[in-house]
């Protein structure tokens, strides 16, 4: 998932200073029932998207916190129940614990850490409970690990990106079959992969690739996609890519706008592969991977269905104008500007936000947060993020693309429609809603919806399993 996921960005005045440039970093949430759909040419709603009461995106039983950050994160949580990725009175008893001792990073974190350490150290021999008790750490570490930079402990993320990652680890071995591991070339660091399969049967399968986002761990792949994968009979391949999982956390790679690079050597290693259906090979991109993804396909044709989730065309436009109108051609200028008139009028929680945001970008704003300092590179970590855009290179896509959008979409709004509206291949535009409790960015509230969606086009672009 997106680190913006939980930074929702918001109208700032007309007339904004440095610090307004920040303003807004800290609001925000921010086919099938309740979808809008589109084959071919946008259609009207099929069900009219309901305004949540009082104008906010998650009324009543929605708001387990105040703070619109902590609100999403454990709407995630919670909405990984349903692929027994997180168990719904875990949720809230920790959400009831954080609320007691005062919502903010630290207890966050603090809290959700202590349910990673319980369920990791409760091994009872029977594979299926262990199974799960891994994948539900898993999810918990990674809710401590996204807001770590924001406590006290900032210096722990990796320790919670590794301890994430060995009951990730040790699910994906307990799966029945097991999921295949493996290292696939990219550069100097190679990919780490999991290769998950319905049974060892050697039969052809279609397969989809599964991309995540710039803060996203594998357990949300999980919930996004490979259990929807194995139940229709489909492979699913997982993978860390750069500013990714631990090519970020522990081999200090960042993001490339060069997704095609990434996806390249991942379809190599699956065409090597038997029990893959070489021309049902499917990508999608959750969250920014909505950018990632369609950049690949843009340039690799050997992609038979792409899905983005949302659309996304240039992540630069989720940050907030005055913020971008900082970055000048001038490194120098611009850092100045940087260093000496935004860094020291930030609050402890927009400086937590911009650290978070800018971490897969750039390695000094990463290893700056953990010492709990301020990066002060802004210009390079800036570039790396306007590189992003996709923008020229959409119309390239070949492949049948499914463009997703959200209803309260708060950091691409939007840009999937234009998205959509470029594309010169076969298309779908679906649109979910607050009708079904499908609002916000990637749906927290509704993934096994989501999956819904997404599984029934592909399977309507690529064709069902037989028998």
């Amino acid at each position: 998932m997106d680190s913006s996921r939980n930074l929702a960005p918001t109208p700032l005045p007309a007339a904004p200073s440095r610090r307004s440039a920040l303003a807004g970093l800290v609001a925000g949430a921010a086919g099938a029932v309740g979808a809008v759909a589109v084959a071919g040419a946008p259609a009207a709603s099929a069900a009219p998207a309901a305004p949540a009461p009082n104008g906010s995106p998650t009324p009543g039983a929605m708001q387990l916190f105040t703070d619109p950050g902590l609100n999403f994160g454990a709407l995630l949580a919670l909405g990984g129940a349903g692929a027994r990725a997180s168990e719904v009175g875990e949720v809230l008893t920790a959400v009831n614990a954080i609320n007691a001792a005062g919502p903010n990073e630290d207890t966050y974190t603090a809290e959700f850490r202590a349910w990673g350490d319980r369920l990791a150290g409760m091994r009872t021999g029977h594979r299926e409970t262990d199974r799960f008790r891994s994948l539900r750490a898993s999810q918990y570490y990674a809710q401590a690990l996204f807001f770590v930079l924001g406590s006290t402990t900032p210096g722990d993320e990796e320790r919670l990106y590794r301890a994430g990652r060995r009951n990730w680890d040790r699910f994906a071995h307990l799966c029945d079959p097991a999921a295949i591991t493996d290292k696939v070339p990219y550069g100097r660091t190679p990919l780490p992969v999991w290769f998950f399969r319905p049974d060892t049967s050697g039969k052809p399968r279609p397969t989809v690739i599964l991309t995540n986002g710039s803060d996203g761990q594998n357990v949300d792949m999980w919930t996004y996609g490979v259990m929807a994968a194995l139940d229709r009979g489909w492979n699913a391949l997982v993978y860390d890519g750069p500013g990714q999982g631990q090519l970020l956390f522990v081999d200090k790679v960042v993001f490339s706008p060069r997704w095609e690079q990434v996806v390249g050597p991942l379809v190599d290693w699956l065409l090597r592969r038997r029990d893959v259906d070489h021309r049902r090979i499917a990508l999608t991109g959750l969250s920014m991977g909505g950018d990632l993804a369609p950049r690949a396909a843009a340039f690799d044709h050997r992609i038979a269905a792409l899905v983005a989730m949302p659309g996304c065309l240039d992540p630069w436009l989720a940050f907030p104008p005055e913020l971008r109108e900082i970055l000048t051609p001038d490194k120098a200028e611009t850092n100045a500007i940087w260093n000496e008139e935004v860094v020291p009028e930030l609050d402890p929680t927009e400086a937590y936000q911009l650290k978070k945001r800018f971490e897969p970008f750039s390695v000094e704003a990463m290893l700056a947060a953990r010492r709990g300092r301020m990066f002060t590179d802004f210009w390079t970590a800036a570039r790396r993020v306007v590189a992003m855009d996709i923008t020229g290179v959409v119309r390239r896509i070949q492949a049948p693309t499914l463009v997703l959008d959200y209803q309260d979409e708060a950091f691409y709004p939007g840009q999937p429609r234009q998205m959509y509206e470029l594309l010169r291949t076969r298309k779908d535009y679906i649109k979910l809603t607050a009708a079904t409790g499908a609002q916000l960015h990637c749906s927290p509230m509704a993934p096994q919806q989501h999956c819904e969606v997404v599984f029934d086009w592909l399977e309507d672009t690529l064709g069902r399993r037989k028998g």
